[in-house]
């Protein structure tokens, strides 16, 4: 027998053995396979652009002194031959209270309904099957939505439209509208096939980097101030300002074809840099509602400041690679570079795993920052985003008694455990002050601002790398010291109840202290601030008497409900709770309110589509501006998978087997 011929055998041996791991690699993949967001092709499986449902996306914004009030138009379109179902998951304000929806079908205008999530739902599944044109409007996070539209047929053309309202809260005297385009991509290592109904949107097809969204988006911006108008503009997108009336303005986009993929932000001061602080009262049928919005004092002297430690946090997974990492480099640079002598410092730089600069936090001289900085810059992002494992790791380091400790988060926030990362913060308020810093084109705000109002500070949100310098500036002067603290109203002969929130926090920026609820009997009396400032008593007295009721301030009614529902929102998912659920989805269904519990539709009961089957199509989303298709981990694998690997390499083995002589491959001899 010849060396080749006793070779063989055992390289089938490997061979067979290298196909059982593959099949067996692939059956593990199919049932451990997480929820993750995959690229789409498009004109793949015959549903190329022709067939793409969102045809156009657009807003108009009419904002009336601090109150907001957005109407979001969707247009779908079937350019097939195929009736269809189009899903399309997109963003909202982490604020926005959504309080009505219709449906419009050529001249039908059908008004949506909010029910029960469940029932909506099963209404939805009905109608489908009965082939009835049909919307479905659901929450799955507070600031993502979901669309269904069902039996869209072949040349229809489907319009939906969304009203929410939001509060615009000035701070240091600037007021900011922020309008969310795109959904950035999540990281979760949830199995799909056990994942709940409200986590399946997090598998979503996404285009490739520098892809252009796939339909039209505008947005119309009026501002009605009250006062004249010093200066606005947008930092994200090109615009036309025109300046009406004093105190009034309209902002359009320049070029409505070529944005949708990263956040729409306005910016605006008054004359003098002006806040409209004071009271706003709603007097409605059944319930009356009001605003508080009070200024706070300036701030206390820098030498009060006790000593303090920071703890960064900073992402460098996958989705962070590129314009949102360099900005985070610029950022930290510009945090680390002006820290106090008497302060301490670490960084934990997470990702699928985590790292720090130190095991213990380090005094703020040159050679630390220096190390700090050089460590920084030899990031380049790549992995999952695990920020428990990170804010633990964080939590574990030495803390000095004496010392005033913060926490800083800095992330696109592309992940999916942001209520358990927001028990985290309140679980550990009483160890250390957080504060949140949002990376990138289109931030997932409602982690940023989930965090913040977990841990009772502000949120910041850094948009392109030029901002990294004047948001620095703006936290160091946030953080340095609360402008009020110990802050109790007194209501002086005006009957109040449920207020929200319902235990007022330290203030740390020059920004208006805000409580809603409402109120009974006559519009009378006064409300008195108290507090201390820098060591200094602090008072403020508002004559209620000199406020009128408006119907204008209606969303004070959403408002209201909105800040409620936030706040359950926050514990329920949390801690579940019956009671709680049920306050939630009374509190939706009450004040006509999408909420994780309640969901508007819409049916026409015109029968479109007798045998009711219809081709599914999830609208692809742009990545956000700036965002790599490392966000999107895993879908494009650069090396083979394992079992795959294993077969190239026997192949390989074997050809080698074929071609080397005997003596120089293997010592085997002829018998």
């Amino acid at each position: 027998m010849k060396p080749i011929d006793k070779t063989i055998p055992w390289l089938l041996v490997i061979l067979s053995f290298s196909l059982f791991q593959t099949s067996v690699y692939a059956s593990l993949t199919e049932d451990d396979k997480t929820l993750s967001p995959y690229f789409k092709v498009i004109g793949e499986n015959n549903d190329g652009i022709e067939t793409l449902p969102l045809q156009e996306t657009s807003a108009n914004v009419e904002i009336a002194g601090v109150i907001a009030d957005i109407k979001v138009r969707q247009v779908y379109q079937n350019r097939g031959k195929t009736p269809i179902e189009a899903v399309y998951v997109f963003p909202g304000s982490s604020k926005s209270a959504v309080y009505a929806m219709k449906m419009t079908i050529g001249e039908r205008v059908v008004v949506a309904k909010i029910k029960e999530r469940k029932a909506a739902k099963v209404a939805y599944t009905q109608a489908k099957k009965q082939g009835k044109r049909a919307s479905l409007l659901e929450q799955q996070r507070p600031n993502v939505f979901q669309m269904n539209v069902a039996n869209i047929m072949p040349g229809d053309q489907i319009i939906v439209e969304l009203s929410y309202t939001e509060l615009i809260v000035p701070e240091q005297g600037v007021y900011e509208f922020v309008y969310p385009e795109v959904v950035g991509p999540r990281y979760s290592n949830t199995p799909a096939q056990s994942a709940a109904d409200t986590e399946s949107w997090i598998s979503n097809p996404y285009l490739q980097e520098g892809e252009p969204a796939p339909y039209k988006f505008d947005i119309n911006v009026s501002v009605s101030a009250g006062i004249p108008i010093q200066a606005l503009m947008s930092p994200s997108h090109h615009v036309d300002v025109n300046y009406n009336e004093q105190g009034t303005a309209s902002i359009q986009l320049k070029d409505a074809d070529n944005n949708g993929d990263g956040d729409y932000i306005l910016r605006y001061q008054l004359r003098g840099k002006e806040i409209e602080s004071g009271l706003l009262l709603h007097k409605g049928e059944e319930e009356n509602f009001f605003l508080l919005m009070a200024q706070p004092p300036k701030r206390v002297a820098a030498e009060n400041i006790p000593a303090r430690e920071y703890i960064f946090v900073v992402d460098v997974s996958g989705s962070m690679h590129g314009f949102p990492l360099d900005t985070s480099k610029k950022l930290m640079k510009e945090l680390l570079s002006d820290l106090r002598p008497t302060d301490s410092f670490n960084i934990v730089f997470f990702a699928g795993g985590s790292s720090v600069l130190a095991e213990t936090s380090l005094l703020v001289t040159p050679e630390n920052i220096n190390k700090a900085i050089a460590m920084m810059e030899n990031q380049s992002g790549g992995g999952g985003t695990e920020l428990l494992p990170a804010l633990k790791r964080a939590m574990a380091f030495p803390a000095k008694e004496t010392t005033s400790r913060s926490f800083v988060i800095v992330t696109d926030g592309y992940v999916s455990v942001e209520t358990k990362a927001f028990q985290y913060v309140k679980d550990h308020l009483n160890n250390a002050n957080f504060f949140s810093f949002g990376i990138g084109s289109s931030v997932n705000r409602f982690l940023i601002d989930g965090l913040a109002r977990a841990g009772q500070g502000e949120p910041f949100v850094i948009t392109s790398p030029s901002q990294a310098p004047k948001t620095a500036l703006r936290f160091r002067e946030y953080i340095e010291s609360p402008v009020l603290t110990g802050i109790n109203l007194e209501f002086e002969d005006f009957e109040v109840y449920d207020m929200e929130p319902k235990q007022v926090p330290d203030l740390f920026a020059e920004r208006p202290l805000i409580v809603y609820g409402k109120w009974r009997g006559k519009p009378q009396g006064k409300i008195n601030i108290h507090g201390y400032s820098g060591g200094n008593d602090y008072s403020k007295t508002i004559d209620i008497s000199q406020v009128k009721t408006s119907a204008s301030n209606l969303a004070l009614r959403y408002l209201w409900a909105r800040q409620r529902i936030a706040e359950l929102g926050d514990y329920e998912k949390l801690q579940p709770d019956s009671e709680r659920k049920a306050e939630i989805t009374s509190l939706g269904l009450t004040y006509n309110l999408l909420t994780a519990y309640t969901s508007f539709i819409a049916i026409d009961e015109v029968v479109a589509n007798p045998d009711g089957n219809t081709l599914k199509l999830k609208q692809p989303l742009p990545l956000p501006k700036g965002v790599s298709n490392l966000a999107v981990g895993g879908i494009v694998p650069t090396t083979p998978e394992p079992g795959m690997f294993s077969l190239l390499c026997v192949l390989a083995l074997m050809l080698i087997a074929l071609l080397i002589p005997k003596a120089h491959r293997f010592n085997i001899t002829q018998r």
